[in-house]
């Protein structure tokens, strides 16, 4: 009785350890409770086993089961389960599949969590059918599901694009009186906006507010975020208004996504008051949430005082990230200063970034803008990736300066990138030609705009 209670506190210990990632003390206490005779047992290295497939990796949580067979102690299904769930959570799916048969082969029968880790791991994959087999030949049919089970269908059918089918597994649910989770509610609801299926996601959000549950702040800020998205701001601005109502707590993402839909629609003020109650809120800044707020002082043309900001971002031990450079290029750009904007360019090609694009289009842009074509047309020419709107502010701004044949050169190679261009450019350079007298040179582009798009369709 003794020795059991012993093992038992043994085991408390290191799990405490292996929670917080110590496992050279977890494995130190192991050795000092041999030392005192007690000798590990199954639970001990299962506990063992988790933690270092969560904290070191799949090769080391292996080691753990080795050494335990060495020990005289058999796995259990809660062993291969530890194992199954580092292995889908990483995509080896032949590795999952190995350890579901070593498990059959040794007497070991998979339950309920076996069998939703590797539904998991089957959508993770994109192998929607595969999971949709395991679960209806082998939890419906042999086993009880858990509401896991039917949380990760739901997770896993709304990701890979059949949403539909989600739905209609959450209307089975509520058949069968078995009343879904908030998590449940919050995965559905999650998966309908990121498809843009904002009807949907707002009566589920009815449903759920009638269910007996509480929507949390990460119901509505999903459901928020979406209407921004589908450009219905009103709805969007509704939500939050109904959080304040009912006393919810913001985080920075729902702030950020209220900001950021104000600015866009020129609400500035409004976003102004709003950015002030987050920074009252006392709110741990993100990257995300400083891009906002310069974003915003940007377009208030405060740009002074995105200056402290990044003076902030670097006190705060964080790092400006693409999009920081990018949007105060960008506003640099919108204010005229274009050498300005050029020296934070070449600041980001040192950092080196993986895309730069963006920045380039707001920096070719802007010297069409301050009549600095030529210098645009180097950048241009410099250029390794192009995306539409790079050839277009091109020929637009080739156009407005009347260079027509340069701007036919870029329109041509556009065609031939496989991009698309405004029907607006495309006339503005056949008109230009046809104005300037380059009759078949205007003939012979519309023919090959023509044949671009019999290409493309």
């Amino acid at each position: 009785m003794v020795c059991r209670y012993s093992t038992k506190l043994l085991n408390i210990c290191i799990a405490s350890l292996c929670k917080i990632g110590q496992l050279e003390k977890a494995e130190a206490v192991v050795i000092d409770g041999i030392r005192l005779g007690l000798l590990p047992d199954v639970v001990t290295y299962n506990t063992l086993l988790s933690a270092y497939s969560r904290f070191v990796g799949i090769d080391a949580a292996y080691s753990v089961i080795h050494r335990m067979k060495e020990a005289g102690i058999s796995p259990d299904v809660i062993t291969y389960n530890s194992l199954i769930a580092a292995t889908t959570k990483s995509c080896l799916l032949s590795r999952t599949l190995d350890l579901f048969e070593e498990m059959l082969r040794t007497g070991i029968q998979p339950d309920v969590w076996s069998y939703n880790s590797l539904m998991h791991g089957f959508f993770k994959l994109g192998k929607p059918d595969e999971a949709n087999r395991v679960f209806r030949d082998n939890i419906l049919t042999n086993l009880l599901p858990s509401s896991s089970t039917f949380n990760i269908m739901i997770n896993g059918l709304c990701n890979n694009g059949y949403t539909g089918h989600a739905l209609s597994l959450y209307r089975y649910l509520q058949r069968q009186g078995l009343g879904p989770e908030l998590i449940t509610y919050n995965i559905l609801i999650n998966g309908l906006c990121k498809s843009r299926r904002l009807n949907a996601a707002r009566r589920i959000l009815k449903d759920l507010e009638k269910s007996g549950h509480v929507p949390n702040t990460i119901t509505y800020t999903t459901v928020m975020k979406c209407c921004f998205r589908s450009r219905q701001f009103e709805q969007g601005f509704e939500i939050f208004s109904e959080m304040k109502r009912k006393g919810y707590a913001f985080d920075a993402f729902s702030y950020c996504a209220v900001i950021a839909a104000l600015t866009k629609t020129g609400r500035l003020e409004e976003a102004n008051d709003i950015m002030d109650q987050m920074v009252k809120s006392d709110i741990d800044f993100d990257i995300a949430s400083y891009n906002t707020v310069i974003n915003l002082y940007c377009r208030n043309g405060k740009l002074k005082a995105t200056c402290k900001l990044r003076d902030e971002i670097e006190r705060h031990g964080l790092e400006c990230d693409k999009y920081t450079h990018t949007i105060l290029i960008a506003s640099l750009c919108k204010a005229g200063n274009v050498e300005g904007a050029l020296r934070h360019l070449e600041t980001m090609t040192k950092l080196g970034f993986d895309s730069i694009l963006v920045a380039q289009n707001c920096v070719i842009d802007g010297l069409c803008k301050a009549g600095r074509l030529d210098q645009a047309i180097k950048m241009f020419a410099s250029m390794d990736v192009k995306d539409s709107f790079t050839y277009s502010s091109m020929v637009h701004n080739l156009c407005k300066a009347r260079r027509y044949r340069h701007a036919s050169k870029v329109l041509l190679a556009c065609l031939r990138d496989g991009m698309k261009i405004l029907k607006s450019n495309q006339r503005s350079v056949i008109d230009g030609l046809l104005d300037l007298g380059y009759t078949s040179e205007a003939r012979r582009l519309k023919s090959k705009i023509r044949l671009a798009k019999m290409v493309q369709y």
